[in-house]
């Protein structure tokens, strides 16, 4: 969704400027076109020629605003789509909370009648001092949009929420932001990843999924404006913010948690692989080697999804068919079997599919149209799928 968008980056003073340059490259291979304003202050901690090439773009500095005539702050602000500025440091918050425009970058800013978004960065008493934090209050209640920063080791060797959030994250927020909103008002419940059923106290059967599709269609879905419920196995691929997320184990305790949120959902996406068997009768202890052969006795276990496709109303029914052989013929038996509306197949076997990757090739299946996809990026297909919901 970052695709020929113009976004306005302002890199203040600080020693997370250096993650910025990541931020600049990823920015950059999602389409984002790009300008870059570095105040003073930055240019002491990243040359500037290495913005302009993580970003392909022009760099403006306050030391060289003079040689930029064709370029001045008024014309940087008709440009934007959005204006970012990562990292915010202490310094540039205050200001720009009090209108002070004694820089490029803050100039610009209040020349910048675009939304504006910021990812502060600063040692963590700095963050949590009255001043930092009346300051943020202004520019919220300015219509200022704000990254929150993360816990973690900041660069004075302490330990507080002062680090610039992962450029991954804000690529991912700034895609929200320029993303449709075309599946707002509606609920969908989303599962992912494996489920456990144990054999005795330590050991438990269980399989190969990752939880990535799941993950990607419940990032996507949220970026779409849905209410989003992510019931989820013990598997944790990528946070995700602004959702709903439900752990679980068992087949039992994914359908017991589906089953509360069902009846007034409109669709379910069961993405995950729940265990197809378990065993008749776990024991509550290690079971010992003996010197010979063990023998399980395994029942099948409860199908999901075709129980909520069999009590359905309104709601749209989603599933997933991984295939070793077969696949078309195999995922359309499933489809009817199991009273769904959509059936997404995948082949194992084909290279770039499967478990513990970030990419699938999978076809859509209904019931009277199959459509055929290469291989792409996890988070796309999500968004092929989702599409099926509007």
């Amino acid at each position: 969704m970052l695709e020929n968008k113009n976004i306005l980056l302002g890199v203040s003073g600080g020693i997370a400027a250096y993650k910025v340059l990541d931020l600049c490259s990823r920015l950059k291979k999602a389409g984002a076109n790009l300008k870059i304003i570095m105040t003073k202050s930055a240019t002491e901690f990243v040359n500037p020629l290495s913005f302009e090439t993580m970003g392909k773009c022009k760099v403006y500095t306050d030391l060289f605003v003079g040689h930029h005539e064709e370029v001045h702050h008024i014309e940087l602000a008709k440009w934007a789509d959005i204006m970012l500025i990562a990292p915010a440091s202490a310094n540039t918050i205050a200001k720009m909370a009090n209108g002070i425009a004694d820089n490029f970058l803050l100039s610009t800013y209040l020349a910048c009648d675009k939304d504006v978004v910021i990812a502060p960065a600063m040692n963590n008493n700095m963050l949590k001092a009255k001043a930092t934090q009346r300051n943020l209050k202004i520019l919220k209640e300015d219509g200022i949009k704000i990254i929150k920063p993360e816990p973690g080791i900041l660069a004075c060797n302490t330990v507080g929420d002062g680090r610039l959030e992962e450029p991954i994250e804000i690529v991912d927020f700034l895609d929200e932001y320029f993303t449709e909103k075309d599946l707002s008002g509606k609920k969908i419940i989303i599962t992912a990843g494996p489920t456990v059923e144990q054999i005795d106290f330590v050991r438990y059967i269980s399989n190969n999924s990752s939880g990535k599709m799941g993950y990607n269609i419940a990032n996507e879905a949220r970026k779409r404006g849905a209410e989003v419920i992510l019931i989820s196995g013990p598997v944790n691929p990528f946070k995700i913010n602004g959702i709903k997320k439900i752990q679980i184990k068992t087949n039992t305790e994914m359908k017991d948690a589906i089953a509360r949120d069902f009846e007034d959902a409109d669709a379910l996406i069961m993405s995950a692989a729940p265990v197809d068997y378990k065993v008749e009768k776990a024991s509550d202890k290690k079971i010992k080697k003996t010197g010979s052969s063990l023998k399980l006795e395994l029942i099948e276990n409860t199908d999901i999804i075709k129980y909520f496709g069999s009590i359905k109303k309104n709601q749209t029914i989603i599933g997933f068919a991984a295939e070793t052989d077969d696949l078309i013929n195999n995922a359309k038996a499933k489809l009817e079997k199991k009273n769904l509306d959509y059936i997404i197949a995948n082949d194992l076997k084909k290279w770039g599919a499967g478990f513990d990757v970030d990419t699938n090739v999978a076809s859509i299946i209904s019931k009277d149209k199959v459509v055929n996809f290469d291989i792409m990026p996890k988070s796309e297909l999500a968004n092929k799928i989702l599409d099926l919901l509007r």
